[in-house]
């Protein structure tokens, strides 16, 4: 099974952690960010993995190639010209991301005890062509679904902007959080028309006017976003690291 970690961010809100090393060589429990999502996927039967690079991108290669590549296939997928987002970053990695099976997502900043092989199980057995993990948690930005778990359009309740890409189901719509973990199918591609750096949620919005695009809806015992601080000041004492 393959996997992409999305590890090329600036890592902004880790200042000044992120001033000299990239977000994902930040230790947690003796690991680096990057080797806890990797040790994850791998549990999960992942044997191929491609990693975006762009903020300190060389010691990030240099992790992988010291630890040589933690036993499986990694490609390394370089924005050092120019950071893409999450939408781009994945465009960018296609070719890496081709063959039949469905590709997991997952952000390197993200602590989750879910069961990635659920979530793929879901997602096939619902023939998406993108499922997106989602909570029931507090935040400003939501994304909202319909009865049958497909997204229908997003909402931030500070600034009261919403958009739906699906009209007439607003109303009873279910606002919940994205998880920063999704599965794709390869076949997903041949839909994104977008060049350059943009968001795959916005893809996903457009995409889900004619296709399924689904949520999973996590009830795991824990999950944390790690690249805010106050988050993984809480995540070290879970781990107990100073």
């Amino acid at each position: 099974m393959k996997a992409m970690v999305f590890a090329a961010g600036l890592g902004t809100r880790l200042r000044p952690l992120t001033d000299s090393k990239p977000k994902a060589l930040i230790e947690l429990g003796g690991k680096t960010f990057l080797e806890n999502v990797i040790t994850k996927l791998i549990h999960f039967s992942v044997d191929e993995i491609v990693v975006n690079v762009h903020h300190f991108a060389g010691q990030i290669i240099d992790f992988l190639e010291q630890n040589n590549n933690f036993g499986i296939t990694i490609h390394i997928s370089d924005e050092r010209g120019q950071l893409l987002d999450t939408g781009g970053g994945l465009k960018k990695a296609a070719p890496f991301l081709a063959g039949g099976e469905p590709v997991i997502i997952y952000n390197v900043d993200i602590l989750s005890d879910i069961s990635l092989s659920e979530v793929v199980e879901y997602h096939k057995r619902k023939r998406a062509l993108a499922t997106i993990v989602v909570r029931k948690r507090e935040t400003q930005r939501y994304l909202l679904f319909d009865e049958d778990s497909r997204l229908i359009g997003w909402k931030n309740t500070a600034t009261g902007e919403e958009k739906i890409s699906i009209p007439g189901k607003s109303e009873s719509a279910t606002p919940l959080a994205f998880s920063g973990i999704h599965v794709i199918s390869p076949g997903i591609f041949r839909h994104i028309n977008q060049e350059g750096r943009f968001s795959i949620i916005g893809t996903y919005l457009e995409l889900s006017k004619k296709h399924k695009i689904i949520g999973y809806r996590d009830r795991s015992g824990y999950w944390m976003d790690i690249g805010r601080p106050e988050q993984l000041k809480e995540a070290g004492k879970l781990f107990k690291t100073p």
